[in-house]
């Protein structure tokens, strides 16, 4: 598999993952600050206590909001576990009675860490935990003479290295799973690639053939008209010579829309203000555009053809008079967005329509995707749609 895809599937899984544990440490992190006012727990150092809550806390705000912003990468999950098991220590190290209360959270560490689809890590933390809660024993037994090493520990410490067992092996078969998916998705994007390449090929064999053939005739039948025209002017080779007038643009529009040369020659931003204002001039709509300079970027073809689609859908199906069509570079990702004030649609209605035969926009809808890219679209009826491409900015 390619190097780059094979890392933006593994960066879009641990991104999920980490998000979810992102969002989940936050009510945990509320139960345990209610430990105090629920069990009424003497706190060994309940300043020092509340004051690691606290830290832990705000870190986790910050942490949610990062991820939620961005993708990460493999390290977040290091990061975030290692902070977490360090918390965990160090609430139940300056807690009193709160050690044995805290318990299920050690229970929960290796669990959250099992699918960031990261075996070693989980267990690692699963060792950890079970050495780390023994450890808090020790020296919660060791500060108060009244409480001694109850056997009970070295239960809870094999129930732990069992846990990490289980939740070591099942991040082994969610990695196991997940590589069957990324080389499923490789295949896929490999078959994509070479269908998109043969219909690159058809289309410029065909526009070839279309103006070397059909578009040449016409031409040659317009002059012949014009000519018969001077020496004989009649109505009936007026309306011929406009036939042909009206034939031969057609004609070039075709060979325009199979295989554009401004795509080819000026790049993407050009192609694409030239197609909003033939669109603009075919359907009566307005087409505001907000475009910057990309240049040749190894989408460009597949960009091109979408906006087309999309276009095309808004002037037959959208009942639109404005559409926008914006295309951004940001933080390396190319992203187009298509909005119509049209009349919108149920998107659940999609898949039906593909199985009726219109496999327009599914079709490209998975070129995006394979693309190693995301297609959002957004519509509800009375509201417009709005559609945002997303593709890696590549030469």
């Amino acid at each position: 598999m390619p190097a780059p895809f094979q890392r933006r599937v593994v960066r879009r899984y641990t991104t999920e993952a980490v998000r979810v544990t992102a969002v989940l440490r936050l009510p945990l992190i509320g139960l345990m600050a209610l430990l105090g006012p629920v069990i009424h727990v003497s706190h060994w150092q309940p300043d020092v206590f509340t004051g690691l809550l606290i830290v832990y806390a705000l870190v986790a705000v910050i942490w949610l909001a990062v991820v939620l912003m961005r993708e990460v990468g493999p390290w977040a999950g290091w990061a975030s576990t290692a902070v977490d098991v360090t918390a965990v220590l160090a609430l139940c190290i300056a807690s009193g009675g709160a050690t044995s209360v805290l318990l299920p959270v050690f229970f929960l560490l290796p669990i959250s860490v099992a699918f960031q689809y990261r075996p070693r890590l989980t267990a690692i933390v699963g060792l950890c935990t079970a050495v780390g809660y023994q450890a808090v024993w020790i020296v919660y037994s060791k500060r108060d003479d009244a409480v001694g090493f109850p056997d009970e520990v070295y239960l809870y410490v094999g129930f732990l290295l069992w846990l990490a067992a289980a939740t070591t092996a099942l991040s082994y078969v969610l990695v196991r799973r997940s590589a069957t998916v990324i080389s499923l998705l490789d295949v896929r994007k490999q078959l994509v690639a070479e269908s998109m390449d043969a219909e690159q090929r058809e289309r410029r064999q065909l526009a070839e053939n279309v103006h070397d053939g059909p578009l040449q005739n016409v031409l040659a039948a317009r002059l012949d008209v014009e000519e018969a025209l001077e020496r004989h002017p009649d109505d009936r080779l007026t309306a011929a010579e406009s036939a042909l007038r009206e034939a031969a643009g057609q004609l070039r529009s075709t060979v325009t829309t199979l295989h554009p040369q401004v795509l080819a020659q000026l790049g993407l931003t050009a192609a694409l203000r030239e197609l909003a204002d033939t669109h603009a001039h075919r359907g009566g709509l307005e087409v505001r555009t907000a475009l910057d300079e990309v240049g040749h970027p190894a989408a460009k073809e597949l960009l091109y053809r979408v906006a087309s689609e999309l276009l095309a859908n808004v002037g037959r199906h959208a009942q639109a008079t404005t559409v926008e069509l914006r295309l951004t570079r940001e933080r390396g990702r190319l992203v187009m967005t298509v909005e119509d004030d049209g009349a919108g649609f149920d998107p659940a209605v999609v898949p039906k329509r593909v199985a009726q035969g219109h496999i327009g926009l599914a079709s490209h809808i998975v070129r995006v995707e394979s693309f190693g890219g995301s297609f959002d679209l957004t519509s509800a009826p009375g509201r417009g749609t709005r559609v945002v491409v997303t593709v890696p900015d590549a030469d």
